[in-house]
């Protein structure tokens, strides 16, 4: 017990003169730990953004269902395969005689619904203008009756057209949450009966869609769209058999919710089946079309997300190595004109791991500090930027382990040399130093 009191005594008595020596030499030591400064500040805040992002996407994928299945011309899957542009592009695109396919023989599903202007290759994008306001562009989409209920929304205001409006081709729209904002709440405005215009076309306002979840209060653009009926959409963007655009072809997606006694595997198995036959494919070929869930969509982003952390600590770790190095020279500066100092320490019976500590200790110290100021900047950007633009953020207790954790461990390996020399000296010699 006496002897671990006296280590600990040790151990501080060595941090203190550590602490000293920074507070003697400011400004080369600043100098010193300003590469650890920007890699541990660069963890951070890149980390709290990611993960903050990361939590707001999920929250969003989430509330489409659990059990959702999306049939798409292609997507993130098909390019996470290894499937070239080109390949992907000469698939045949998603029609509304696909979805009515899909409802009349696909036991399984409970609601089918079409998104022209949705997904893959070119969203249909465009402003919405009511009188002297418009929104950024923003997704247009035709779609069914059955979008709200899909999507397991609810209504803000106002209804979603029927089925007679959908077929008589009534110049009706729903607009999302973020649209309302900006065209009609700020004014203080009764959307529904008002007339807005998309693109060259006028429509009526009969609903509005209340807002999706969001972490953090932060928006990633879920809430800024409109629907119309397929049959408006077509007459006003031209039928989905259309190529049209630069990469050619209408965007569309199918949305299948399962019956509530049905798997979601039984389902895609289904609609696989159907879509298979509708194109042609024999047992050898591939599909032509892409099946997507939201465990899919969240697995692709965990790939990508994964590759983001870690090329942020591939880059960050350079920023450390440059502090790294910067330390060993101001060690090996601290050494030399400390010689004497330790020649009297070894004098007097300090013992060559003592030295050792001693040395390790300080670059550890050294580092560290820069370690602290790194997690409170990246910890600061993190927040401002929160406080400015509303993007959400998470700070985890890891990306603050992780940057102390490398800071000191770059103290200690750099150090490591200089220490070790500082330790081999010859007391004698040392004395002698001038």
């Amino acid at each position: 017990m006496a002897t671990f009191t006296k280590q600990m005594a040790l151990m501080r008595e060595t941090a203190e003169m550590a602490m000293s020596t920074l507070r003697t030499n400011k400004m080369r030591s600043a100098l010193t730990v300003l590469g650890v400064v920007i890699g541990v500040t660069s963890i951070v805040g890149m980390t709290s953004l990611i993960r903050g992002f990361d939590t707001s996407l999920r929250d969003s994928i989430n509330s489409l269902g659990p059990n959702t299945v999306y049939v798409q011309r292609f997507g993130g899957l098909s390019f996470a395969s290894g499937a070239s542009f080109q390949t992907l592009m000469r698939r045949p695109g998603i029609t509304v005689a696909d979805m009515e396919a899909i409802e009349r023989l696909v036991p399984s599903a409970g609601i089918v619904d079409i998104w022209l202007g949705a997904g893959p290759p070119q969203p249909s994008m465009e402003r919405i203008f009511y009188r002297g306001e418009r929104t950024r562009p923003s997704p247009i989409m035709g779609t069914t009756e059955r979008y709200v209920e899909v999507n397991f929304a609810t209504m803000f205001a106002g209804r979603s057209f029927t089925e007679q409006e959908v077929l008589r081709n009534r110049a009706v729209a729903v607009i999302g949450y973020g649209p309302f904002q900006a065209l009609f709440e700020k004014r203080g405005i009764d959307p529904i009966g008002k007339p807005v215009r998309i693109g060259a076309i006028e429509y009526t306002v009969i609903g509005v869609v209340g807002p999706r979840p969001a972490a953090g209060g932060f928006s990633l653009g879920q809430d800024d769209f409109a629907i119309v009926p397929y049959t408006a959409y077509r007459k006003q963007f031209g039928n989905e058999r259309v190529r049209q655009g630069p990469f050619g072809g209408m965007p569309a997606m199918i949305v299948v919710v399962p019956r509530a006694d049905a798997s979601r595997a039984d389902t895609m198995q289904e609609v696989e089946t159907v879509m298979r036959i509708r194109h042609g494919l024999t047992l050898d070929q591939p599909n032509d079309f892409d099946l997507v869930t939201s465990d899919a969509i969240l697995a692709v982003w965990d790939q990508i997300s994964a590759a983001i952390l870690l090329s942020l600590v591939v880059i960050s770790s350079i920023a450390l190595m440059v502090g790294g190095i910067g330390v060993m020279a101001i060690m090996t500066i601290s050494v030399t004109e400390r010689t004497r100092e330790i020649g009297v320490r070894k004098a007097i019976g300090a013992r060559r791991r003592e030295i050792l500590v001693q040395f390790l200790i300080e670059a550890a110290v050294l580092t560290s500090v820069g370690g602290i100021l790194g997690v409170l900047m990246g910890s600061a950007i993190g927040l401002s930027v929160n406080l400015i633009s509303g993007f959400p953020v998470s700070l985890p207790w890891w990306s603050f382990a992780l940057g102390l954790g490398f800071s000191a461990s770059i103290g200690i390996f750099f150090g490591m040399l200089p220490a070790w020399r500082a330790s081999r000296l010859d007391p004698i010699e040392a004395l002698r130093y001038e």
